[in-house]
């Protein structure tokens, strides 16, 4: 397999570290849907990242797509999103939330980098933050009853995918989401990012290598 695109984006980097708790080996191209446009529609038309290139060819976009046919692989070591009901439900809740906050964080930087000053919307702009706002803050009070110590041999999907999006959009957008606003978030994200297969796959324009 081989994972096409940038580890600087929450989407791509979740699904690297993913497929490295499960035990699936891939190649990973950083490719960039932006300054290398051209180069990645050779691979992908859609220009859509991630992409995930299958063992026989296949295509396949959008990282929770991608994650379901991981988490299908007969080749995989173990599961990381629960197989009960309750569990399964909790654990799509969580994962709901971090991608919400994944996709208002996008959000805030193409308005504010994107557009031109002159057309900025500062009515959208509050109301995306305060979506960023309400996804982060269901997030603290959902670890804040439960804090995980971390091992990559118990991690599940909706804490990783919690960790990767809270690193994310500190990186991006640091002054919007203060680390003493959600102290359980940024303890979280600081004990995620020890783990080796974080550290393999680290946020920015590298490549994964494995650990």
């Amino acid at each position: 397999m081989q994972l096409i695109g940038m580890l600087d984006s929450p989407y791509v980097r979740r699904v690297a570290i993913s497929l490295q708790l499960l035990g699936l080996p891939f190649e990973h191209q950083s490719v960039s849907v932006f300054s290398t446009f051209e180069r990645f529609r050779t691979i992908n038309p859609v220009v859509k990242a991630p992409t995930l290139i299958c063992d026989d060819g296949s295509l396949l976009m959008d990282s929770n797509l991608i994650l379901e046919y991981a988490e299908a692989h007969p080749n995989k070591q173990r599961a990381l999103v629960p197989r009960d009901l309750p569990g399964l439900q909790r654990s799509l809740r969580i994962i709901g939330l971090a991608m919400a906050a994944n996709e208002k964080s996008v959000q805030i930087v193409y308005e504010h980098h994107q557009r031109p000053a002159e057309k900025l919307h500062q009515p959208w702009l509050e109301r995306i933050t305060g979506q960023l706002h309400d996804a982060y803050a269901a997030l603290e009070r959902e670890f804040a009853q439960s804090a995980p110590a971390l091992a990559s041999d118990s991690i599940d999907q909706a804490t990783l995918s919690t960790a990767v999006a809270w690193h994310f959009s500190r990186r991006i957008i640091a002054d919007v989401i203060t680390a003493d606003a959600y102290p359980h978030l940024e303890a979280l994200s600081l004990q995620a990012e020890k783990l080796p297969e974080f550290a393999a796959a680290p946020y920015g324009a590298g490549t994964y290598r494995a650990a």
